[in-house]
């Protein structure tokens, strides 16, 4: 198969096109045969076979929803799996493939594959070819015939291979488990107790036993996910975004703890977006590249540096393949103090007792122009500073500051998306097209994914008339690709406006990425936080990593930061001299 042509069928709207637009501009329809056509599901379908790669309907399609791709010649093969009643929609080629001893990665964007890929290997999903008859593990051992990929099949055939899959979405789980914590881990444990009790201590789950699955926090989620994963008996490991919920701090124990799964007997296999977790954690990795919710191609593995910086770089030259139009790069030195030209909004001293916890700052100014990242472990009061300031009257020269607020938590109501985007409409070129809304316009926000509903609330946020701009975890459900795009968005917006912005965030790469200035927050989670700032990007990463002791590098290509091993040569280095994330 050389040509793909897939209609996405939640953008597919024929009321908006006057009724299958697309089947009347077909040459090949216009000479008399059904090219394009109306399916059973009353949404267009564009027979492959027939399809000349014109690419007129394509243009006219007035909410992008079809796509006509020419693959390249190296796929000579059909696809792994092709979803669709007739397989007809997204196709998956190439597989990824777990190495006993490794931890292997998969990076790429949302809706490209990753998890199709992962669920094949985990058995989750059986694989399709592209036929109506699907295809066994013997049919993968002959497809995939001198690879690493035929070795695990054919362990897979003769069940020498045992997976534990920890999926995505684990806010899933209460729906499907009601008890508590311990009752979850002992129900899904196969191993010895003293292996229980250590899994507790290294993902620190002891003080949460009681507590029942469905009122923990999502990062206490998540590390139960991890944790009951890891209890199973398996010499296989699948985890699908282990990372959503938790902070910095988290993330890096839970990186150190996966990649301790991996042994001689063992492989481990992860998708990640948020790449300094990705780079940390792996040996291994996988990219995938193509066109979301059309097709997905997965690399062959490459060494996780190298890996990483292909995927930034947007070129893999063993393969010859572009699959991004620019470079992305990092700033190497930190960047120059800012000329604070104006002074903006000034936040007053804040004191905030809730229950047992305490929160206290002292008053901050904010200046034209300023992007403030806020970093702190969770539980330290982050949201709740957010919350005080955005229920704040901020003075301004001008009069009262005006404060646009994107929660942590979406509402995901019954509203119509392009209703909800009135006013983000006017800014097509700023909001809507760098954020890939026009699709969503006809749907309703409960019918959006994490990912998209994000988006649109950011987009909804930007555009409104404020002076600060407050946007907590704005990178949460964002791929990787998405997170940088909205990095340049938020920047490009405040620099139009003249206004600031403050953002709370995990993704450390994200944070380095659109910051100028930090906020941070030290103290004892759940107890007291204390906030401390807005102060440079250097004093702010030394002041925080310094408090949950990491340091970091620069890669010598693209300058992006790298977690040091702990204890490493250049971990002692940077500490002895103070310089903890910047060494030039």
């Amino acid at each position: 198969m050389t040509r793909l042509a897939v209609v996405e069928k939640d953008k597919c709207n024929q009321e908006r096109c006057g009724g299958l637009l697309c089947a009347k501009v077909c040459p090949i329809n216009k000479a008399g045969s059904d090219c394009v056509f109306e399916g059973d599901d009353k949404k267009a379908r564009i027979e492959e076979e027939l399809c000349i790669g014109c690419n007129i309907c394509v243009m006219k399609c007035p909410v992008d929803a079809i796509s006509i791709i020419n693959l390249p010649e190296q796929l000579e093969d059909a696809p792994v799996h092709r979803y669709g009643e007739q397989q007809h929609l997204f196709a998956l080629y190439n597989l990824p493939v777990p190495i006993f001893g490794k931890v292997v990665g998969i990076i790429g964007r949302n809706g490209i594959g990753k998890s199709t890929a992962m669920g094949i290997l985990a058995g989750t999903l059986q694989p399709n070819f592209a036929t109506p008859d699907g295809a066994d593990v013997d049919e993968l051992i002959k497809r995939f015939k001198g690879t690493e990929a035929q070795a695990f099949f054919e362990k897979l055939r003769d069940e020498k291979i045992k997976i534990a899959f920890k999926p995505q979405m684990v806010d899933s789980i209460p729906k499907a488990f009601k008890g508590t914590v311990q009752e979850l881990l002992e129900k899904t444990n196969q191993k010895d107790d003293a292996y229980y009790k250590s899994i507790l201590e290294m993902l620190e789950l002891e003080h949460l036993l009681d507590r029942k699955i469905d009122v923990i926090s999502g990062g206490e989620l998540q590390r139960v996910a991890i944790a009951a994963t890891a209890l199973k008996d398996a010499n296989v490991y699948f985890f699908d975004e282990p990372t959503s919920y938790l902070d910095i701090k988290q993330r890096l124990k839970v990186a150190q703890f996966i990649k301790s799964l991996a042994t001689e007997e063992t492989a481990v296999m992860v998708i990640e977006h948020d790449l300094i977790i990705l780079d940390y954690l792996t040996d291994l990795m996988h990219l995938v590249y193509g066109k979301e919710n059309v097709y997905g191609i997965i690399s062959h593995p490459k060494a996780s540096k190298n890996g990483i910086n292909t995927y930034l770089s947007g070129f893999m030259k063993d393969e010859n393949i572009r699959f991004r139009d620019h470079q992305i790069t990092f700033s190497e030195k930190p960047p120059f103090e800012s000329l604070n030209d104006e002074l903006l909004v000034t936040w007053p001293e804040i004191k905030v007792k809730k229950g047992s916890f305490s929160l206290e700052a002292k008053p901050g100014d904010i200046y034209k122009h300023d992007i403030i990242g806020i970093l702190g472990e969770n539980g330290i009061g982050k949201t709740t500073f957010m919350n005080e300031i955005a229920k704040m009257q901020l003075e301004t020269k001008a009069g009262e500051g005006k404060i646009a607020f994107k929660p942590q938590a979406l509402d995901a109501t019954d509203t119509n998306v392009g209703e909800f985007l009135q006013e983000a409409m006017q800014y097509e070129q700023q909001l809507m097209k760098p954020l890939d809304l026009e699709p969503l316009l006809e749907r309703n926000l409960n019918e959006l994914s994490g990912g998209q509903l994000q988006r649109v609330f950011i987009a909804r946020t930007l555009a409104q008339d404020a002076d600060l701009y407050l946007l907590d975890e704005p990178s949460a459900y964002l791929d990787i690709e998405q997170r940088l795009i909205l990095s340049k968005v938020i920047r490009d917006m405040m620099e139009a406006k003249g206004k600031a912005a403050l953002i709370i965030d995990h993704d450390l790469l994200f944070i380095d990425y659109i910051s100028q200035k930090l906020v941070i927050f030290d103290g004892l989670p759940g107890r007291e936080g204390n906030v401390n700032g807005p102060m440079s990007m250097e004093d702010g990463m030394n002041t925080f990593l310094k408090d949950i002791q990491i340091t970091f590098r620069r890669d010598d290509e693209n300058h992006r930061p790298r977690a040091n091993k702990l204890d490493s040569q250049m971990d002692r280095e940077q500490k002895s001299t103070g310089k903890l994330y910047y060494t030039g």
